[in-house]
């Protein structure tokens, strides 16, 4: 007959460590890839119109020009419709020398492609969005497209 020894008995072996690293790197990635950084926070109360027939363009040749009430954390700002333009709130001449600025921080092939994006808030009057078609005139940026959110069939 044979003898059978008695082994150790409830020992685990030592998790092995050595994939770690792989694995904190992929969640890295996937974090990195998975993240969208806002290049300005929005000051204003912003609720777009809708449209049925949109189109997407390129963003890594368009500046935003917001126009709407103030949101309620910036109510110092009072209840009047204001133009935001990156983070700060400027008046109507402002908006020439801000777009043209800019326009000159792009790089200089993407620059003759240069577009401003409007994000007026479906309440705000149009005399506001007129004087600022008008200042983008005098900055002789003619190319303009209106953000609209995408109307849904039901």
């Amino acid at each position: 007959m044979s003898k059978f020894k008695k082994g150790k008995q409830g020992d685990l072996p030592a998790i092995s460590t050595a994939s770690l690293p792989d694995i904190v790197f992929m969640l890295l990635f996937f974090f990195m890839v998975a993240t969208v950084m806002r290049d300005s926070s929005l000051m204003i109360q912003n609720i777009l119109p809708s449209a049925d027939q949109v189109e997407k363009l390129k963003k890594d040749r368009t500046a935003f020009i917001y126009a709407g009430k103030p949101s309620p954390q910036f109510k110092q700002f009072g209840e009047e419709p204001r133009i935001q333009f990156n983070d700060a709130f400027i008046d109507v001449d402002q908006v020439k020398p801000s777009v043209l600025q800019a326009q000159a921080e792009l790089v200089e092939e993407l620059q003759p492609k240069f577009v401003v994006g409007l994000k007026v808030d479906k309440d705000t009057h149009a005399g506001l969005v007129s004087d600022i078609k008008q200042e983008l005139r005098k900055a002789n940026t003619l190319k303009v497209m209106y953000i609209t959110n995408v109307e849904t069939q039901e």
